[in-house]
């Protein structure tokens, strides 16, 4: 019993130093350093307005942009890779997890860096869900693919896989094997979902009135 308020202090340091430090990890925001550096201009001045690989590509070249989603991504895994590092032991680290990983997707789309004006979070999402439950994002990138083929429009896509990640988790943990630590999980799935949504808002206006941009 003695022992007990000292464990739960340290716990939630960690906790506090596993959600700031996978934020802060999210938060850094490539896509704007990598057409700052190549053209000195702010990439939210122009397109969509975000940071994320489809606008940088229309700006910068798909280089730039396939760069910019390599490390978007790498920046979700990471964040991944930090919670289980300094987490806790036991069943608190699927929370661990599951609270980097909200915090890196709001960091992608919040940054503290560029006041708070960031990407859409699908490639840090992507990054995280690819450490977390890769068989639910392989389900989702084909879903993706299907949507933006037939549509072209990436914004749909995104939009389409976002919200089916937790679906199709909820359909693995129920059909396949069950989930190791699939309430975490399956809440930072939602959570993520929610947050890519909230971050298409504008686009899902476009769509509605028809003057989204399609992919090329």
């Amino acid at each position: 019993m003695p022992d007990f308020e000292p464990v739960c202090a340290e716990r939630g340091m960690r906790f506090v130093l596993t959600v700031s430090a996978a934020y802060l990890v999210g938060s850094i925001p490539f896509g704007y350093l990598i057409v700052r550096a190549k053209f000195g201009v702010d990439v939210r001045e122009g397109g969509s307005g975000a940071t994320g690989a489809t606008n940088v590509s229309r700006r910068a070249g798909k280089v730039a942009g396939i760069l910019t989603l390599v490390l978007d991504g790498l920046k979700g895994a990471a964040a991944v890779w930090l919670a289980r590092g300094i987490g806790s032991s036991g069943e608190a680290v699927d929370w661990f997890v599951a609270a980097a990983a909200m915090a890196a997707i709001i960091g992608h789309i919040f940054p503290l860096w560029l006041g708070f004006r960031g990407g859409k979070g699908v490639a840090t999402g992507a990054g995280v869900f690819l450490s977390l439950s890769p068989l639910s994002l392989g389900a989702a990138a084909v879903l993706f693919v299907a949507v933006a083929v037939l549509t072209r429009y990436v914004s749909l896509a995104s939009i389409t896989a976002a919200v089916f990640i937790p679906v199709f988790l909820w359909l693995q943990n129920l059909f396949v094997k069950p989930v190791v630590g699939f309430l975490p999980l399956f809440t930072a799935c939602v959570v993520g979902a929610i947050l890519i949504v909230f971050a298409h808002r504008a686009n899902i206006g476009r769509l509605f009135r028809g003057t989204e941009a399609k992919f090329r």
